[in-house]
């Protein structure tokens, strides 16, 4: 957790409240980690049905592109600044958000909170392999949590419904979605109100670290904002997706008046 944090500690207690900057029509949470931290123990406390959604710069993009999809990012009650990219764009814009809150750190706070608060959590995601690998990480690094559902994110709409069954029968108090990064965010937006579990969010890669299948960036990368680069060291294949990073940054910088009245 950074020291630097600007945000009050204060806990948020609506999703109105949370301070935000719009980035080209995508509200971001203003909230560092210790703050998004507490406001989501309140969510699960009260049971609140929430959509997190943990952005970068290729989200962003692809909401520009995708009407459906800037739509969908808009109805989410927490988008946090995931990529480095999104946190540079706020403070470029004059908007700066208290710290960069990557979605694989607030997994692993939820979870030490969640070690104390005996919280029930659902794993849905990657390949069977993957995800048990993920599952034996979480209940040895956090014994305290209960493991109410682990499924693999290979099925297709005509398993929805069971899928969806499966999870409102565990009830969890979060549940953590590895999929495509084209399908986990609108799969969670389509049946959200179906599913109503307090915390429902994206992890992208997560479950791939998780398992030991993906090393996490070292600290050094971590602290140059180089994680992306690390990333696509081992898996060189995403390099199309990465051309986005320096696309959107110009982007940034040449329509800075305009960025947040999008």
């Amino acid at each position: 957790m950074s020291s630097t944090s600007t945000t009050t500690n204060t806990t948020v207690r609506s999703a109105g409240a949370i301070p935000k900057v719009r980035i080209y029509g995508v509200p971001i949470s203003k909230m560092g980690m210790q703050q998004t931290v507490a406001y989501l123990t309140n969510v699960i406390e009260e049971r609140i049905p929430h959509q997190i959604i943990t952005a970068n710069p290729i989200m962003v993009m692809a909401a520009q592109d995708d009407p459906a999809y800037l739509s969908m990012m808009q109805r989410a009650e927490l988008i946090v600044p995931d990529g480095t990219g999104v946190v540079w764009a706020a403070g470029y814009v004059g908007e700066p958000v208290a710290e960069r809150v990557p979605g694989y750190d607030l997994l692993q706070e939820l979870m030490k909170v969640g070690e104390k608060k005996s919280w029930k959590v659902y794993l849905l995601g990657a390949s069977t392999e993957v995800i048990q690998a993920a599952a034996d990480r979480l209940r040895s690094t956090y014994p305290g949590i209960t493991l109410v559902g682990v499924r693999d994110g290979y099925f297709g709409e005509t398993q929805d419904e069971e899928v969806i069954q499966d999870i409102v029968d565990a009830a969890p108090d979060l549940l953590f979605v590895g999929r495509s990064a084209a399908n986990q965010e609108p799969w969670i937006a389509k049946y959200k109100e179906q599913i109503g579990v307090p915390v429902m969010m994206g992890v992208g890669g997560s479950f791939d670290v998780l398992s030991g299948k993906l090393k996490r960036a070292p600290v050094f990368f971590q602290k140059l904002r180089l994680e992306w680069f690390y990333r696509l060291l081992q898996e060189p294949w995403r390099y199309k997706r990465m051309l986005l990073l320096p696309k959107f940054a110009l982007k940034v910088m040449r329509d800075k008046e305009k960025v947040t009245k999008a």
